[in-house]
């Protein structure tokens, strides 16, 4: 055995050279896994920002989709053509120039006679557009104004159904926003320096669901500690984003998961998920690639191959797109700061505005949004009778059901995020006014007691459905609270306790609205 040994040593000994070294595969480190991205970069967080934008994009559409005809139509609730007629009016002999800027839209330039068919037009096409975006996760400017204008031409004609999106539509500048909403707070309703907001807010918000429930029936000091978490969140953590990319990462993921908190406890609309997509730009490619796959010649790829191109030094030639971009991105930047002037003005003034565009292009806005926070939950009921007397003691009222608001009070509440029912939030607002400042809920009760199909599919239960429409609709005035979990009224499955306030208006009947229609221009409701 000795011989064979000594031989495979000699050829072990006579192979001894340097071996050619194995070149390391492509996209790898020498340990064989893929290479990770370097920091500062935002080539992912690009596609990631343009998605997320999308997105909502996408929801706002569709809800213009299947709500615009009934709401803002040719025979809506508040037709959008009365609306620009009257602006039109308004400023006759000043010239067109000045009604399409004080409601710019593309709607000027169609034909008013079909605003159904230009309604549902614009968000198809806004459905489109951002159904690409998300798709591809690529855009340009061009498609990215095409969004913009087609939902600022929807959004200027809306009236009060489209009011409150002010609130975080514009979110340029995520950290000063979140500093401004939290002084707002500060400056506004008492029970934020208290530190008892959170008493009241889950079930006074405008459109509960079933977690705000739960989250209701937290002990005094898990309120207290939620509401100094939110004074933290809105007033300390934006600044992290000036402190380097560890803290800047950390302030983007503590917005998040502050967004995500509150969508759980509400159906606050699109509202904080728009506000959830300022806060991606905090992440660079190095802390989003993990939601790219790593294959050869992918995204991850391509991005980590600019990197090495730009860590050689090599720099991409500058064209002339690329300054005239850099030229619009300066001259935006100018223009939001001078447009921002009197935001800032009234953010510092004692008789400080909330919710209010500053601009017609509604580029810049203040904020307001629960400044204020109602202690108490009152609804509106919207109730109908069949009887010939509508003061007759014998009479049935009957509830109509909403899609989402509170109302039944063994209904549990609904679960619609990020989707957005606006009537439902309308009817939240007008609980707390009158119906004098809401014309449009006399105009539904009109539309209620046609049995008129396209207002009905704003609900969710006709009473009178596949009936002959009611004689009379009335509006009711109830105080609503939740149930206590383990109460008698939760054992009985209720969601809600409920007492009437008194009415809300008188009962009507078609008779007594033809005049009050007629001096309104709105059509009056013909019976289905």
């Amino acid at each position: 055995m000795a011989a064979p040994e000594e031989t495979l040593r000699r050829r072990k000994a006579g192979n001894s050279g340097p071996e050619p070294e194995t070149p390391p595969e492509s996209g790898r480190d020498p340990t064989g896994c893929p290479a990770r991205l370097r920091t500062g970069t935002f080539w992912l967080t690009r596609i990631v920002l343009l998605r997320a934008l999308a997105f909502i994009y996408f929801v706002a559409f569709l809800v213009a989709l299947h709500q615009n005809k009934q709401l803002i139509g040719d025979r809506g609730l508040l037709p959008c053509r009365a609306y620009l007629e009257s602006v039109r009016r308004y400023f006759r002999g000043r010239g067109g120039w000045e009604a399409v800027s004080y409601a710019p839209t593309v709607l000027w330039l169609l034909d008013w006679s079909h605003m159904n068919a230009n309604l549902d037009a614009l968000a198809l096409l806004g459905l489109g557009v951002s159904s690409f975006v998300l798709v591809t996760g690529c855009a340009n400017v061009v498609l990215m104004a095409t969004l913009w204008v087609l939902y600022t031409s929807l959004v200027n004609v809306g009236q009060i159904w489209y009011s409150f999106g002010k609130w975080k539509s514009e979110s340029d500048a995520v950290g000063v926003w979140h500093v401004c909403g939290g002084l707002i707070k500060i400056r506004g309703d008492r029970c934020w320096r208290d530190l008892t907001c959170m008493d009241f807010h889950y079930e006074t918000q405008p459109v509960p669901n079933p977690m705000a429930y739960l989250l209701h029936q937290s002990p005094w000091w898990a309120h207290r500690f939620e509401t100094l978490s939110n004074h933290f969140l809105e007033l300390v953590v934006p600044f992290f984003i000036f402190l380097g990319r560890r803290l800047c990462i950390l302030h983007g993921a503590l917005q998040i998961l502050f967004q995500v908190v509150l969508v759980i406890s509400g159906n606050l609309s699109f509202l904080n998920w728009l506000t959830m997509v300022p806060s991606v730009a905090c992440f660079d490619d190095a802390t989003l690639g993990f939601l790219f796959p790593s294959g050869p010649g992918g995204l991850k790829d391509r991005v980590r191959k600019m990197q090495e191109e730009a860590a050689r030094g090599a720099r991409p030639t500058l064209r002339y797109g690329c300054v005239v971009r850099q030229a619009v991105h300066v001259a935006l930047g100018i223009l939001v700061a001078w447009l921002s002037v009197p935001v800032v003005l009234n953010l510092l003034s004692p008789t400080q505005v909330m919710n209010t565009s500053f601009n017609s292009l509604r580029i810049v806005n203040t904020y307001g949004a629960f400044g204020s926070i109602t202690k108490e939950r009152t609804e509106v009921i919207l109730q109908g009778t069949a009887s010939p007397n509508a003061s007759a003691p014998d009479a049935v009222w009957e509830d109509y059901g909403f899609k989402c608001k509170p109302g039944d009070p063994g209904r549990r509440p609904c679960l619609i995020s990020p989707y957005h029912y606006r009537l439902d939030w309308l009817m939240w607002f007008a609980a707390f006014q009158t119906y004098e400042h809401n014309e449009w809920i006399i105009h539904l009760a009109g539309k209620l007691l046609a049995n008129d199909r396209e207002a009905l599919s704003l609900l969710a239960f006709n009473p009178f459905k596949d009936r002959a429409p009611p004689r009379w609709v009335r509006g009711e005035h109830y105080r609503y609270k939740f149930s206590r979990l383990g109460g008698r009224h939760a054992a009985a499955g209720r969601w809600w306790v409920r007492k009437r306030i008194g009415p809300y208006f008188p009962p009507l009947s078609l008779r007594d609205l033809e005049g009050y229609f007629r001096s309104r221009d709105w059509p009056l409701p013909e019976l289905e």
